[in-house]
């Protein structure tokens, strides 16, 4: 047990040893400054050329959102014409059906937001052709816009006076060619190395140790998995995620998947500090980011450890912690720290089963996502965080009185008014959706789409929508979730949870760059202090708790005092 412990420390420690110079590396690319990755150049240029855009036009807030927010909508519109026609399509050597409307539209959504909250069996459910052309190509895209979006925010902090914010589509290209595209090949590299299949054969006929003929999906795993990961997606190319030894062969690929899907979170709040030259601000933010990591993880781990106490008494020896759902290979140590590390980042996906894990376990994994700014995904982690800056400064300047400055920007009125609805929005999704879901089941009996209907129940469709709303993509799996109301339901909570979180920090960023810019003294608060980081981490738990609590209540919470 205390080698493993000790491998998960391993994987911490080397994802931000690599994370520091890939963030002044990502601060160089948001620069322009020259890189060894110019050859890209004339790539880019290219599509710039045929589709019409001029990357170097300045942009301001309102204009680089109305371009993200077209784009996407035509990526949405590509995905619903793939997906319902795959089975019609080429490039489908199993035969794979095409999807129903619902289902499409939920699939579409997951992916465009960079969710990937499956309803469908990954291998049986979509083609060769729609795996690599929609589902993959949406992964590395959405990878890239939360990228690109929080190149804006960066350009907001940064300049004194300005409406030019950069230009979307430039920091779009940009993060395809010069970070995503280059990273997922070398990791991809790695996995075929280490057995990873990429071929695009169908089904093959194996011959089991019984002498049972069975037939065994492979396909293009290495590449869909490397940009799964490296993109905080999520979305496994099996339906059973990295627990399939195809997709997650052997301990070597587990240590370079939870440091594929955590480096580029890591790296950008790095980036933040090199951009603005600010690196006591990044520093502050790692540290506020990691404490709430740290106190979601290490109770997790330790609950996996000690086991099911219920199993304990029927005299199931437990040293070996809770088993159920996790494999041998990995233990419980690495499987609970991927389950944190998966929701704090926003990633979703799974090498165990978060369904089967300890009632608090599963509290502490819907709170990574509840929090969904500790981290968080490529690009829209700082912007969750953002928020809470906005208000934790907002509110100290209210404590000492002083007028609330962040970065020699004065926060009025406006500026909290969108800070507060976004925190709430997020809240309303969340527990609404939980509500209406209970209230359908809980009025017809004929209903079979929940397992479990106690208190773990509740958990399994609060999970769902938590999960959505944080573009997360994992899930209690004990929820038949491909249903016409959870494909709705869940898809509009995606969108609005995806969407939402990004007009608004941007709508703020851009609106105090326009402000005066106010030099620094001695009654300015300063912001990249301890004492600043306590205030944005209390503001954190306060607001989580408020939010949150009484649903937690009803679901993982009571589930543990049903069992102690």
């Amino acid at each position: 047990m205390n080698s493993e412990i000790l491998g998960v420390i391993l994987m911490f420690v080397l994802t931000l040893v690599l994370a520091i110079p890939f963030g002044k590396y990502i601060a160089r690319v948001f620069e322009g400054e020259k890189s060894f990755l110019d050859f890209m150049a004339p790539i880019e240029n290219f599509f710039f050329r045929i589709c019409g855009i001029d990357s170097k036009k300045e942009m301001n807030w309102k204009q680089n959102l109305v371009s993200m927010l077209t784009i996407n909508f035509v990526w949405f519109l590509f995905a619903m014409l793939i997906l319902m026609n795959q089975g019609r399509l080429p490039f489908n050597p199993d035969s794979n059906p095409s999807m129903s409307p619902d289902l499409a539209f939920n699939t579409a959504i997951s992916f465009l937001v960079n969710c990937n909250l499956q309803h469908y069996s990954g291998e049986t459910g979509v083609s060769y052709l729609a795996q690599i052309f929609c589902l993959m190509f949406l992964q590395f895209v959405s990878a890239a816009t939360g990228i690109a979006v929080a190149a804006v925010v960066y350009n907001a902090l940064r300049e004194r006076t300005t409406e030019h914010l950069g230009n979307f589509y430039n920091y779009f290209m940009k993060s395809l060619t010069r970070i995503l595209l280059p990273l997922s090949a070398i990791v991809a590299i790695l996995f075929m190395v280490n057995g990873m299949p990429m071929t695009f054969e169908g089904k093959q006929n194996i011959v089991s140790l019984q002498g049972d003929t069975v037939q065994v999906s492979t396909g293009p795993v290495a590449a869909f998995v490397a940009i799964k990961h490296l993109g905080t997606n999520g979305g496994g190319y099996f339906g059973t995620n990295s627990a399939h030894p195809f997709e997650n062969p052997n301990y070597a690929t587990n240590i370079i998947e939870m440091v594929a899907q955590f480096i580029i979170p890591l790296a950008m709040i790095f980036a933040l500090g090199f951009y603005l030259k600010r690196k006591k601000l990044a520093w502050m933010i790692f540290g506020v980011m990691t404490a709430g990591f740290l106190l979601l993880v290490v109770p997790t781990m330790v609950m996996e450890q000690h086991g099911n106490p219920e199993i304990a008494k029927m005299g199931v020896d437990m040293s070996s912690g809770a088993m159920e759902g996790k494999e041998v290979r990995f233990g419980t140590p690495a499987s609970a720290y991927w389950s944190i590390l998966t929701t704090v980042i926003s990633t979703g996906s799974v090498n165990s089963f978060h369904d089967s894990y300890m009632p608090l376990s599963g509290m502490n994994q819907m709170l990574a996502m509840m929090v969904n700014a500790f981290y968080g995904g490529c690009g829209v982690g700082f912007l969750n965080f953002y928020i809470f800056i906005i208000i934790a400064v907002f509110i100290s300047g209210l404590m000492v009185g002083r007028t609330p400055e962040f970065l020699g920007k004065k926060i009025e009125a406006r500026e909290m008014k969108i800070a507060v609805i976004v925190t709430l929005v997020s809240a309303l999704l969340l527990k609404g959706g939980t509500a209406f879901a209970c209230y359908i089941f809980g009025g017809d009996s004929t209903l079979t789409w929940l397992n479990n209907p106690g208190f773990h129940g509740f958990s399994e469709m609060l999970y769902e929508y938590t999960s959505a709303n944080a573009n997360n993509g994992s899930g209690f799996e004990g929820l038949g979730d491909n249903t016409l109301w959870w494909n709705i339901s869940t898809g509009i909570v995606m969108i609005l949870g995806r969407f939402i979180p990004i007009i608004g920090p941007v709508a703020i960023a851009g609106i105090l760059a326009k402000k005066k810019y106010i030099p620094e003294s001695a009654g300015t608060l300063k912001t990249d202090t301890l004492t600043f980081g306590v205030m944005i981490f209390a503001v954190i738990s306060i607001v989580t708790a408020l939010s949150f609590f009484p649903a937690l209540v009803l679901g993982p919470i009571a589930e543990y005092f049903s069992i102690h």
